[in-house]
Order: C-alpha cells, then structure tokens, then sequence
C-alpha cells in the first residue's frame, strides 16, 4: 500500500499586477496548471487559477479578484493550455484578457446570449423599463 500524503492546499489572493510572476514561478517549481475558473460574485469577477505538484500533492489556487472592466494579463505564453480556460472566462463571464494566445473571439462556445454567466446589463441602459 502506497503511502498516504496530507498535502497543503493553499489560497493565495493576488493582483493582476502579480499575476504572470506567480504563474512563472510555481511553473518554474515544477507546479502544471490543473484549472482555471471565473466567477461573478459581489459585482466583481473572481479568477481562480489552480496549480498542482504531482509528486508531493501541493495545491495552490491564486485568485484575482477585480472589477468587471478591469483587464487581466493572459497567462497563455507561460502555459499554453490555459488558452481554453481563459476564452471560457472571456465568452461566458464577460472578463477582459489581454493578449490570449489564441482568441476565439466569442466563438468558443455556440450560445446564443452574451456572456451569460457574467453582469446582467442594466435595464435602463438598454432603454427597457424595469
């Protein structure tokens, strides 16, 4: 029988500004991208992006928290498979990335509503009545 690891999961808040620097380093510590999720929470979008250790089982998550017209680097040139993760947060949360390796251009999925995960336009702005 193998034998048994309690590994550390780590959540770690950072700014966009520190993004691409974490990245590199727990790609450079032998960490592979495992996820990368958005998520609409409090008018702000919440970024996950997952990174595991296979031989010791580390896991650490950092998470950008920022507002809805904010822009965020891509990470695509530091892991290339996040380039579907991140067209996923493009497409159906409405985040800003800067620069993704290869863009679908909101054509990754085949929705007919726009970003439909992500802020509901306001009424009003749309010349509708509440």
């Amino acid at each position: 029988m193998g034998e048994v690891i309690h590994p550390e999961e780590k959540l770690v808040e950072i700014g966009t500004d520190q993004l691409l620097t974490k990245v590199m380093e727990l790609k450079k510590a032998g960490y592979r991208l495992s996820q990368a999720c958005a998520a609409y929470v409090n008018e702000k979008f919440e970024l996950s992006y997952s990174f595991a250790e296979d031989t010791t089982y580390q896991y650490t998550t950092l998470r950008v928290v920022i507002d809805t017209d904010t822009e965020v680097p891509s990470i695509t040139d530091i892991v290339p498979p996040a380039v579907f993760y991140e067209n996923e947060m493009k497409e159906l949360f409405g985040v800003k990335i800067q620069m993704i390796s290869l863009d679908y251009n909101n054509k990754f999925y085949r929705i007919e509503a726009e970003t439909p995960l992500g802020p509901k336009p306001d009424a009003a702005a749309e010349g509708k009545e509440a």
